[in-house]
């Protein structure tokens, strides 16, 4: 296991992983930011781009508002990208369908995101108590650190779920990868159109605007002419 890449992304992971919905909220948390980020840091930001472009397209329609708590694309793109980088030199295998069989190990490993979420929330809910109690016993300072205490909670949660990708993720694709490489790579053009087609469908479910279903289809097509013109 190469420590230092790892080491790089789980500060990746952290940083972005707070701002997907503890601070800032800068957008940078979105696959297609993040994945570029960490395959610039380790040297490959083309890598990045092509899973941080497969994943965005594949979570566009499920977005952590509010109460909602979707799977941690955030942390699916960054340990793919991590074992995408990694893995490639050590097992000698071309960057592509490597990249794609990464991403498809991550994808639902970052179901785990989920679960990290729901207790980081709980956490911060007794947090809150603790600062009301603060309140009513006039110790205002312990309020910053209720704050500080809410965004490691959520820091530790984005870190536990980027381990669990990349730990896991590591030891599966080092006995499968050498073995399903090729057939990914077979179906990689395949396995391109599935992903926006996945994504585009999750947005159409959600749509409740009329007319919205016509106006997004002219723009979708529009795009899709506008790339083969180009």
């Amino acid at each position: 296991m190469p420590w230092t890449e790892l080491s790089i992304g789980g500060l990746v992971a952290v940083l972005v992983g707070l701002d997907r919905t503890a601070a800032l909220q800068l957008m940078i948390s979105r696959p297609l930011v993040a994945a570029p980020l960490t395959g610039w840091l380790l040297g490959d930001a083309l890598a990045g781009l092509l899973i941080g472009a497969l994943v965005e397209l594949l979570w566009l329609g499920r977005l952590p508002v509010g109460a909602a708590i979707p799977p941690d694309d955030t942390q699916v793109a960054i340990g793919a990208t991590v074992l995408t980088l990694t893995l490639g030199p050590q097992l000698a295998l071309s960057e592509f369908p490597l990249a794609l069989l990464c991403t498809l190990v991550a994808i639902p490993l970052g179901k785990v995101g989920q679960r990290f979420d729901r207790l980081a929330r709980q956490r911060n809910g007794q947090l809150l108590i603790c600062a009301e109690a603060a309140v009513m016993t006039g110790d205002f300072q312990r309020i910053p650190r209720q704050h500080l205490l809410g965004l490691g909670h959520f820091a530790l949660a984005s870190f536990a779920t980027y381990l669990t990708i990349v730990l896991c993720g590591w030891g599966l694709l080092w006995l499968l990868a050498p073995t399903l490489v090729g057939p990914v790579g077979d179906v990689g053009n395949w396995l391109w159109l599935v992903f926006p087609l996945v994504g585009t469908a999750a947005l159409l479910s959600s749509i409740n605007v009329g007319r919205a279903l016509t106006l997004f289809a002219a723009a979708f097509t529009g795009a899709f002419l506008m790339l083969w013109l180009l």
